[in-house]
């Protein structure tokens, strides 16, 4: 939201990008998401899920409703998990005393995490198909706050949803049957008729030379 206020100074007419993982690097949040990964069964990963999905739904309606009617593109968790996990030895340590985990438990799970290409690896739509919770809590937390917004003032709003690093249309296939089952979920419980748009950000060779097959799925 403070970079929402700020661009807005600048008389921006709509956002282009918002970074969902930015959102995740403040002290709190980091922590959370740092759980969400070390989290060993399924009922850990959502509970942790559970704790991020206010934190991003809350900031989704500050921003929209910020934004008033312009346009808003928000892209789903994009960097590998590795990028939330410290790096030199204190903050490994550090990091195992206050999770309360052996330091050769936190130091084999950044192992597992390391990257050979951390630009082509597990990320974007590739961790969003191999953990859709995380994706599912996105999509809820952007849908859930279209629906405040919506309910709470005059505003329309049109979000647009973007899948990160997509190469073949079948990952956006399987993305957007989760996605559009969320908002699905979410317009019936809330009584909230949504709009939105979803689309891929095309930054592989592959993506734009399979464009019109991509094309046939998105917005």
């Amino acid at each position: 939201p403070q970079d929402v206020r700020l661009a807005q100074a600048f008389g921006v007419d709509g956002i282009g990008l918002v970074r969902t993982e930015h959102m995740f690097f403040d002290p709190h949040r980091l922590t959370v998401m740092r759980e969400l990964i070390f989290a060993d069964t399924t009922e850990d990963r959502q509970d942790a899920l559970n704790l991020l999905l206010p934190m991003q739904r809350g900031d989704f309606v500050e921003m929209l409703s910020l934004m008033k009617n312009q346009s808003v593109c928000i892209r789903l968790l994009d960097p590998p998990l590795h990028e939330f996990l410290p790096s030199s030895r204190e903050q490994v340590v550090a990091l195992a005393e206050a999770m309360n985990l052996p330091l050769s438990k936190v130091n084999a799970r950044i192992e597992e995490l390391a990257e050979f290409n951390p630009m082509l690896g597990t990320r974007g739509v590739r961790l969003g198909i191999t953990v859709p919770e995380i994706y599912e809590m996105q999509a809820r937390a952007i849908f859930e706050a279209v629906c405040e917004v919506k309910k709470n003032t005059e505003i329309l709003v049109f979000p647009e949803v973007m899948i990160p690093l997509v190469s073949a249309h079948r990952e956006v296939e399987l993305v957007k049957a989760r996605i559009d089952a969320i908002a699905s979920a979410v317009q019936s419980e809330q009584g909230v008729e949504l709009d939105f748009k979803l689309g891929v950000m095309v930054e592989t060779p592959r993506a734009a030379l399979r464009a019109h097959d991509i094309a046939g799925t998105v917005d």
